[in-house]
């Protein structure tokens, strides 16, 4: 059993739902499991969310809070393509060292996302600002490079949503352990992957190349 710590019940529960998701899978989330974690009775779910609904809710929000710095922390480059490539390998790093993580923001632990919300019927503000935070480093790079004329999709939101749907995929399967150990599918998949769809929408293969290359140079390095 978890010790007790400083934080407030709310804070301590919601750090064992955390844990446990991490540690032992969705499965391990019972309002019982929980409680017990912080020597809380059931009740204790309830009291201070409302239930394991809400409980998962604020899961998947607090997975958006990490997921959304991770994007927010990759530097600015000058090459706009440099910068959406490495916010995309921010991206896959998050989901991969969180896997159950991932899959419950996402809706792969239930019929659909706690935190869902239909990007194609309006602003990513709908998400709530965990979400819209998280989703709009990712429109913004998109933005970024539109402006600077590598590619001419048009609407920025189909766009980074084109994008989004790619990563979601080729993440799902390198967490499934389909692209093997230490990266292999990165340069075998993710690349020629990225290169596809950045040529789709008006780049040249050359520049795209060597925008990759050049994120791909700095992970090596570090």
């Amino acid at each position: 059993m978890a010790r007790m710590n400083s934080d407030g019940p709310r804070e301590r529960l919601l750090t064992a739902a955390l844990r446990l998701l991490a540690d032992e899978g969705p499965q391990a989330l019972q309002a019982r499991r929980v409680a017990a974690e912080i020597g809380a009775s059931t009740m204790a779910v309830y009291t201070y969310f409302g239930g394991m609904t809400q409980l998962l809710e604020a899961v998947a929000v607090q997975g958006f809070v990490t997921f959304g710095a991770g994007l927010g922390g990759v530097p600015a480059n000058d090459d706009s393509l440099v910068h959406l490539f490495s916010i995309a390998l921010a991206y896959r790093d998050f989901a991969l060292k969180n896997p159950n993580l991932y899959r419950l923001m996402f809706g792969l632990s239930a019929e659909k996302s706690p935190a869902g919300v239909d990007f194609t019927a309006g602003q990513p503000s709908a998400a709530g600002p965990e979400g819209a935070a998280a989703f709009g480093y990712l429109l913004d790079g998109v933005t970024r490079v539109m402006e600077s004329g590598r590619i001419n999709q048009g609407d920025p939101m189909s766009a980074a949503l084109q994008l989004w749907s790619a990563m979601h995929g080729y993440v799902l399967l390198e967490i499934a352990g389909f692209f093997g150990p230490d990266g292999a599918g990165i340069e075998m998949v993710l690349v020629p992957l990225a290169r596809n769809i950045l040529i789709g929408m008006g780049d040249t293969a050359p520049p795209s190349l060597e925008s990759i290359r050049a994120v791909l140079a700095t992970v090596r390095a570090t």
